[in-house]
């Protein structure tokens, strides 16, 4: 684990965040996941990120090493000459969203869902002093940790965990995004009550996820599958998602965006080779799935933390 994870650094940050009380249980579920025993590819994963410093300086060791991590979701990104080219385009979500964020100059910042930190590294690059994420994909975790080897930011840590695993934040965070993870909830109202237990009275959430069209207030749950995914729980029309949101205390509700995904923005990749949103679409009627829903749209919400 300290191979990987500056553990020390961790605790120093954590501490100075008022959260000194995430040492003791987020070290064991480190110690824990970290390990051969938290993965069957965990080794083959680690040997990967073990070659990098000596790749560095040679594009083509360096791409072969990266690759070894592949699937990767969530870029692009330039490093040492090598361009990932990820399942989506993170950075036009980012550049959606970029002119609705309260200023992230010196703001503590939790991510959410964060995956291989393309996003916190961007909320970094943005000022923030700190940015805490969480994903419980191994894979996606050491991305980040393959990815920080060369940036070498130290005000990064993102960490294998489920945002339910976590102790309590108690306010300790001034900006909580939580994005692509609502509409895995089984309980949505409760994962925006906890995303609001983080925040500091004042502090700004930011969440993007799945809705339907509709004008009336309501939600829907697949079935089975949404788009190919299993795991897909209720989507809400805006005026749901809107009333969620008031319902569990927050204030100054402003939907930020709207966008149809489009098979530009999330395709297949030398970096993401199994399928994507084209073959979730329906080849006769693009603007559906495949199992017959409207073809995925998605929000970007913003909201504040008013206190008590």
């Amino acid at each position: 684990m300290q191979q990987l994870v500056d553990f020390q650094a961790l605790a120093a940050r954590l501490d100075a965040a008022g959260l000194g009380h995430w040492l003791a249980p987020v070290e064991a579920l480190l110690r824990q996941r970290l390990s051969p025993q938290g993965h069957g590819d965990f080794e083959r994963w680690a040997a990967a990120i073990a070659a990098i410093p000596g790749a560095r300086g040679d594009a083509s060791g360096l791409k072969h090493a990266l690759l070894a991590l592949s699937p990767w979701r969530k870029g692009p990104f330039e490093l040492d000459g090598v361009s990932i080219d990820a399942e989506w385009r993170s950075d036009w979500k980012w550049a959606r969203l970029e002119p609705a964020l309260l200023p992230l100059a010196g703001r503590k910042v939790l991510d959410v869902g964060s995956g291989n930190g393309y996003y916190a590294l961007r909320m970094r690059a943005a000022g923030a002093e700190l940015v805490i994420g969480v994903d419980p994909t191994l894979l996606y975790v050491l991305q980040f940790v393959a990815v920080n080897r060369i940036i070498g930011d130290d005000g990064v840590f993102i960490l294998p965990l489920r945002f339910e695993e976590t102790p309590s934040a108690s306010g300790a965070f001034d900006t909580t995004f939580s994005m692509g993870v609502l509409y895995h909830q089984r309980a949505p109202i409760d994962h925006l009550r906890q995303l609001r237990d983080t925040l500091r009275p004042g502090g700004q959430l930011v969440l993007e996820t799945l809705y339907i069209p509709g004008e009336t207030s309501c939600a829907c749950t697949p079935p089975d599958r949404y788009a190919r995914m299993r795991n897909v729980w209720l989507l809400p029309t805006l005026g749901e998602l809107e009333t969620w949101l008031s319902r569990t205390g927050y204030g100054d509700i402003r939907v930020v965006d709207t966008s149809v995904t489009t098979t530009d923005e999330q395709r297949s990749t030398e970096w993401m080779t199994f399928e994507s949103l084209r073959e979730a679409l329906d080849p006769d009627d693009p603007d559906r799935t495949v199992e017959g829903w409207p073809a995925p749209r998605r929000v970007i919400v913003t909201a504040i933390n008013p206190g008590p």
